[in-house]
């Protein structure tokens, strides 16, 4: 029998999770970090450090980014297998979907990956899709500028003080090093076109 849609996407979640956990792991072990001290220096529990990477878990986007950082690497190199054709292309269906926080955000924020990871690329692209009451776990910040264009749904964009109710249509552009924070306001899926530079995932 075909799975459907929804049993699709949580296989790749799935897939997603374990991968993300096994790049976590050997990045870690390759730069002589205990567990205790990933998880100390990334402000999180060793147990969820350990069950994130055994595939038991998934991290919130700002813990993401917290073990890039400490590990001195890329979100892009956690979960990418394939550079597209010849790292040009990616093919319609093809395009390397990145789950974050299934388990305390729902089915929370998925990233398409538009742009194949290269090191030598100056810009990162990807689609965010925001389930229906999903949002980025807290306030997220980093080097670069980032630009975005509303594809589908309502988002509500916060940047330092300020927050912008966005629709269809609806663009935006600001300095990453402000903390940032977006959700999903609608009663249907969003999903943003976004850019940033350098990259960061």
């Amino acid at each position: 029998m075909k799975p459907n849609k929804i049993e699709a996407d949580a296989e790749s979640g799935q897939a997603a999770s374990g991968k993300l956990g096994t790049r976590l792991k050997l990045a870690r072990q390759m730069r002589g970090l205990t567990l205790k001290a990933l998880a100390d220096a990334a402000h999180c529990s060793e147990s969820l450090l350990s069950k994130i990477e055994n595939g038991k878990a998934s991290p919130s986007l700002p813990m993401l980014h917290r073990l890039v950082e400490v590990l001195d690497t890329n979100i892009g190199w956690m979960f990418e297998e394939t550079h597209g054709e010849e790292g040009i292309i990616f093919r319609a269906g093809t395009r390397p979907l990145i789950a974050l926080d299934p388990l305390r955000r729902g089915d929370g924020i998925t990233l398409e990956r538009i742009i194949p990871y290269s090191p030598g690329h100056l810009l990162q692209c990807n689609i965010h899709h925001i389930e229906k009451g999903g949002e980025s776990a807290g306030a997220i910040r980093h080097d670069g500028e980032e630009v975005g264009y509303v594809l589908a749904g309502q988002v509500e964009l916060s940047v330092g003080e300020q927050s912008f109710n966005l629709t269809v249509g609806d663009t935006f552009v600001f300095d990453s090093n402000l903390p940032h924070h977006y959700r999903n306001i609608g009663e249907e899926r969003a999903s943003i076109f976004w850019v940033n530079t350098p990259p960061t995932f």
